[in-house]
């Protein structure tokens, strides 16, 4: 069976496409990039406009250019035509049908260079205002859009010989369907060509399954589909492949997006993994291409709206600066790949321990890793799955260093009957282990379908000697894929000194500088992922009593005894020493412009503003019953810039933990520091993060004479913080209950 598996697989790689699929498919993410930087075009008048554009002015002009061209040399499409263009083309069957009823030959993109390439346009710029006047090149937003402008292309044009018609396929929902698709593809590995070979074979693999299982409505992963779009943007070679391989074009359902149980999108995929797994004996899901859901967009104000024409600074190109403080922190760049790990089959289990005992199987890393955890348990059947594959399937997904081995264990647990699962139980056995090399997941030569970054075969488990209930070696067959090693996030943890709450609110408003905590005694530690101490952060009161503006600091000691003072609180703003980075918090809502922020953090080349919750890709959706988790204690930092007009998550905040992830090298020291001023403060205000109505605010007793408030506020519509610890004062102190106590909860 196997062998007729493996010649299956071969079968399929044989399959020609006439184009160079991994090229185009990075182009593609690059593209769709740069669209989702101008989301203006998913939707509203930008998108109208660009739909009018496309069929009045695009379309007409490569039909004439494709016949007769107009100089030597590609032609470059505006990016609001080349994405209604994108969109057309992505369902095959209706854009042919298309182009030959308009223009008499399917508009291929052989001579058509993308704006997003950089390529010169003064050739096509020139073309068109010789053939549009009245239309300009690139849209302009301002003018454009806003204005609402109708397009009259017959007094547009002074080339009689353009054709006016235009299709009537509703490019609007064509537009919809595919505005969130970056987001299921646009993650860091997926831009690796050695992860887009593995997806140009299993690409292969997928039209394979196709032409032998022609009933079957097969869906694909997200790998599989960026790999298939990819090929149908190419309209003439995806026309020309697949007629040679299936004698048919295939059209590219997009429209049902359900992927509820027991729906026609559920239960294809459901089906798709159960043909592929036994036409070609390897698993069809992969580690970095499983579905990903959209996470909820920012409630964003005009003044962030890139229609608006917002200052930002453009800071791609801009290096961090590595200033004195930046560098008190020592961190080492750590670099991480994801893991998809499937439980496939067991051999040779002792009946006994099958039929009276649990199986799982644990992974770890032999060697000390600094992102897995130190056990994952993963439970196992010698049982062939049965009813839905998607329910049925035993997998696990994790992150780790690329580096060392990867440890497995075959164990085996006894409960008593009389009690829940949930209790410990009575007997935990080790029936075997065995070790894989995370170099060799990396090699592009580990198994035998030379399917990149993916291993699947039968180990032979390594038994104790003393365990004489197993007779016969014991074979344990897992499948392992993996991505490319990426960047990892910065972990930062930090351990409070834990003084005592006052036993009467004596922090009036949550005061930025409260000094109950400005004691010499009362450091935070602040460690690295696996605990070494980095630096310690502390409250201080100002040495120079001569500066009436200068209310507080925050000084930093690091573990070689170097004292300084990282941040001053001037009237009612925090800034940063040694770096310009400033922070502000909101003075005053106005409904129409507030978009929800805490704070804002401003420096001359970059904007950072913290939300709470968890936002963007930080964002966790629920899986089916799974409750939704408090975000109470939850912020994002977001960068907005040219580059990330909408908003980039460049660092979690979990006040209620005190950790911080940070993404980027040159946000560690604010990051840091926003952080220990939200942790610390609103942690000591008697065990609660609460800051609802006029918080956050620095009392000057003697402003104007009259004990008025310099207030920075948080306005009233701001969630409250809370840990949920009630009452507990015996050994939490506040910072997060310690369950010792009747009305404690965590």
């Amino acid at each position: 069976m196997e062998m007729e598996q493996k010649l299956e697989w071969d079968e399929a790689q044989k399959i020609v496409i006439s184009l160079d699929l991994v090229a185009a498919a990075k182009q593609q993410l690059y593209f769709l990039g740069e669209v989702d930087r101008n989301r203006w075009l998913y939707e509203g008048p930008g998108l109208d406009k660009a739909i009018t554009r496309y069929n009045s002015y695009w379309l007409p002009l490569l039909a004439k250019h494709s016949k007769s061209p107009f100089f030597g040399g590609p032609i470059v499409v505006p990016l609001d035509c080349e994405w209604v263009w994108h969109c057309h083309r992505l369902n095959p069957l209706r854009y042919n049908s298309d182009c030959k009823a308009l223009f008499g030959t399917i508009l291929d993109n052989q001579h058509v260079v993308s704006s997003t390439k950089g390529a010169p346009k003064g050739e096509t710029e020139k073309l068109w205002k010789q053939l549009f006047p009245s239309e300009p090149f690139d849209l302009d937003l301002a003018t454009s859009v806003l204005a609402h402008d109708d397009v009259d292309p017959s007094k547009a044009s002074s080339d009689q010989h353009m054709k006016l018609s235009h299709t009537d396929y509703d490019l609007v929902s064509a537009v919809k369907r595919q505005s969130s698709f970056f987001n299921k593809v646009s993650r860091p590995h997926m831009y690796n060509e050695l992860y887009l070979e593995g997806a140009v074979s299993r690409y292969k693999g997928f039209l394979h399954l196709i032409k032998r299982n022609k009933p079957l409505n097969c869906v694909p992963t997200y790998d599989i589909d960026l790999i298939w779009h990819t090929h149908q943007l190419h309209p003439i070679s995806y026309c020309k492949d697949l007629r040679g391989l299936l004698g048919r074009v295939v059209g590219h359902d997009d429209s049902d997006s359900d992927r509820t149980k027991g729906s026609k999108l559920d239960i294809g995929f459901s089906n798709t993994t159960r043909c592929w797994e036994e036409k070609y004996g390897c698993r069809y899901w992969r580690a970095g291409a499983v579905y990903r859901p959209n996470p909820p967009p920012l409630p964003l104000s005009h003044l962030f709206n890139p229609i608006s024409a917002p200052a930002f600074t453009n800071t791609k190109g801009v290096v961090a600066s590595h200033d004195k403080d930046q560098t008190l922190l020592h961190l080492p760049e750590t670099k991480s790949l994801e893991v998809m790990l499937e439980f496939v089959g067991l051999r040779n289990v002792p009946a006994e321990e099958e039929h009276r005992r649990s199986l799982f199987l644990t992974f770890g890393k032999e060697q000390p890793d600094r992102i897995i955890k130190p056990k994952g348990r993963l439970n196992v059947s010698s049982s062939p799955p049965a009813g839905d594959i998607s329910e049925e399937k035993q997998v696990a997904y994790f992150q780790c260093e690329p580096s060392g081995s990867l440890m497995f264990q075959l164990m085996s647990e006894s409960h008593n009957d009389s009690l829940p699962l949930s209790h410990e139980p009575l007997h935990v056995k080790t029936m075997g282990s065995f070790s894989v090399s995370v170099g060799e997941l990396l090699s592009t030569t580990s198994n035998s379908n030379n399917n990149s970054l993916f291993l699947e075969k039968w180990f032979e488990l390594e038994t104790l000697s003393s365990n004489s209930s197993i007779s016969k070696p014991i074979f344990l067959r897992i499948a392992i894929s993996v991505t490319i090693p990426t960047k990892a996030p910065y972990v930062l943890h930090m351990i409070p000194a834990s003084p005592q709450p006052p036993s009467h609110s004596s922090i009036r408003n949550c005061s930025l500088f409260p000094p109950t905590i400005a004691k010499e005694h009362n450091w935070t530690r602040v460690t690295d992922v696996v605990g070494d101490e980095i630096i310690s952060l502390q409250f201080s009161e100002p040495m120079e009593k001569s500066d009436s503006l200068l209310k507080g600091q925050v000084i930093a000691l690091t573990k070689y005894g170097e004292r300084c003072t990282l941040a001053e609180l001037r009237g009612t703003e925090w800034s940063l020493t040694n770096v310009e980075w400033s922070i502000y918090f909101p003075k005053a809502i106005d409904d129409d412009k507030d978009d929800g922020h805490l704070l804002q953090l401003t420096s001359a080349s970059r904007m950072v503003k913290y939300f709470q919750g968890r936002r963007l890709d930080y964002y966790h959706h629920p899986k089916n019953g799974e409750k939704e988790t408090s975000e109470n204690e939850i912020m994002t930092a977001v960068e907005f810039s040219v580059e990330y007009p909408y908003g980039k998550a460049v660092a979690m905040v979990d006040l209620k933990v005190g950790i911080v992830n940070v993404k980027e090298e040159w946000l560690l020291m604010p990051g840091m520091v926003i952080a220990f001023l939200f942790y610390n403060i609103l942690r000591v205000e008697e065990g609660r993060y609460n800051y609802d109505e006029d918080k956050w605010s620095s009392e000057d007793d003697d402003a104007e004479g009259n004990g008025i408030q310099n207030e920075v506020v948080i306005s009233s519509k701001r969630a409250e913080w809370t840990t949920d610890c009630k009452d507990c004062t015996t050994s939490c102190h506040g910072s997060g209950c310690a369950k010792d106590c009747d009305t404690g909860t965590s």
